[in-house]
């Protein structure tokens, strides 16, 4: 669930599962542009889970990543922490050779793409000898293009696999498991909404606290989204709209007063957002 680049830096950061229109960044950290993609995953987790619960998160939680932070380390700590887990895995000769030993007729076809066909099947990938053999739940998609000049191009199915301990039939374990790719939207948001696409400075330390301040103005946009009963909306949109208006003081009776163009589209959006906002309970004591 975490990777991506910001010039010589790399984020990571961490989504809630549950709920995923929610946007929200739980956690980010910034990592030298050398780093393997799951280097520090392992402490970075223990670092999540430790926020999770002081925060009062008791509900069941779940990662879901990509194939660079497949790793025993990695799932043996998400098991200690009684998470569960869904990670895509690499195509290497192993895993083919289970994929190739499916049967045909294990095969299902899912609606996933529009130009082509699509298909889930799972079985149990197997690595390790004697106390050290592990055997997981192997789930695999494929896809090939539709009739057409282009299907006699490319005739053979692509695979994509992932290994998985959720309790979801296979249908649907494949469509969770893609649903993973919404911290991509969080991350590009994240650059292009927050200005982290130019981070400040040439040096790491100073670098993080941009991230942080960053990360933090993405989730209050979020919530205040939530708040205002408003949909999802980028860090970009929202602050065209809602923040950086186009509006001339006037003093109405001696009180100022801020008059914004006429048929301003976001009017109602506005409104409902401040108003949420101001009924908010100021803090105690």
């Amino acid at each position: 669930m975490w990777h991506d680049s910001i010039l010589v830096s790399k984020i990571r950061s961490l989504q809630p599962t549950q709920g995923d229109s929610t946007r929200e960044v739980l956690g980010a950290r910034m990592r030298k542009g050398s780093a393997g993609s799951s280097r520090g995953v392992v402490r970075f987790v223990d670092e999540l889970v430790a926020n999770l619960r002081r925060a009062g998160a008791t509900g069941p939680t779940t990662v879901r990543a990509d194939s660079g932070f497949w790793s025993w380390k990695l799932i043996d700590r998400l098991d200690a922490h009684d998470i569960k887990w869904s990670i895509t895995v690499a195509l290497r000769s192993s895993v083919r050779t289970a994929i190739q030993a499916i049967s045909t007729d294990a095969w299902a076809d899912i609606d996933y793409t529009k130009d082509g066909h699509a298909q889930v099947a799972e079985t149990t990938y197997a690595t390790g000898r004697g106390k050290a053999k592990r055997t997981v739940r192997l789930v695999v998609r494929r896809t090939r293009l539709a009739e057409g000049a282009q299907r006699r191009l490319w005739p053979d199915w692509r695979h994509h696999a992932f290994i998985t301990n959720t309790e979801h039939d296979t249908a649907a374990a494949d469509e969770f498991h893609r649903g993973h790719a919404v911290v991509e939207l969080a991350i590009r948001d994240l650059k292009e909404g927050t200005g982290l696409e130019h981070v400040p400075s040439g040096h790491y330390g100073a670098n993080c606290a941009p991230l942080a301040c960053a990360a933090l103005a993405h989730n209050i946009g979020h919530w205040t989204d939530t708040l205002a009963g408003a949909p999802a909306a980028t860090n970009r949109s929202r602050r065209t709209r809602l923040v950086a208006l186009a509006a001339v003081l006037v003093n109405r009776s001696g009180t100022p007063t801020l008059r914004y163009p006429a048929r301003w589209p976001w009017e109602t959006q506005f409104t409902a957002t401040l108003s949420a906002l101001r009924a908010l309970p100021g803090p105690s004591g």
